[in-house]
């Protein structure tokens, strides 16, 4: 082979190698990517069944509910529109409390009840996830400027 040839050669398969590992790095953001979705377009039945999603709210007061001797806990969620009754098996963060913002990743099940794989707690009293900041903020906005009469009808599947 000519050195040309040879240069070509290399070239073309450092192409070939570069193509390939991008397309297997943009598979694997595609297959860990997350989406946040409101609880209100949840409870509306607008969110995606092939895979996990997050949502993110406050505890409603008075709502926990864990099983004696176990790591499963009940709760529900709220984003001052609608509420989703969350279960999740497993350690919950320290901050984890009645009235505090909360991250939540998994699916929803058949039941209507989202089943968390992971939790997320508020890290002090004054942060709160954007998505979830701007989720309640919409819904405050919505409620005072009379567009709640257009809102989703909050009542589970």
């Amino acid at each position: 082979m000519k050195p040309r040839q040879q240069r070509m050669l290399a070239v073309g398969l450092a192409a070939v190698g570069l193509l390939i590992a991008t397309a297997l790095t943009l598979r694997a953001f595609q297959d860990n990517m997350r989406f946040f979705i409101d609880i209100s377009e949840v409870v509306a039945g607008n969110y995606p069944d092939d895979r996990t999603f997050r949502i993110g709210g406050l505890i409603v007061d008075g709502s926990i509910q864990r099983a004696d001797g176990s790591l499963d806990v009940s709760f529900s969620v709220t984003d001052t529109a609608c509420e989703l009754p969350v279960r999740y098996s497993g350690v919950l963060p320290d901050l984890f409390r009645e009235g505090q913002g909360v991250v939540a990743h998994g699916r929803l099940g058949d039941d209507g009840v989202f089943q968390a794989d992971k939790i997320l707690a508020k890290h002090d009293e004054n942060y709160m996830a954007p998505e979830v900041q701007e989720s309640m903020a919409k819904h405050v906005q919505d409620k005072t400027s009379g567009a709640a009469d257009q809102a989703v009808e909050c009542n589970p599947q």
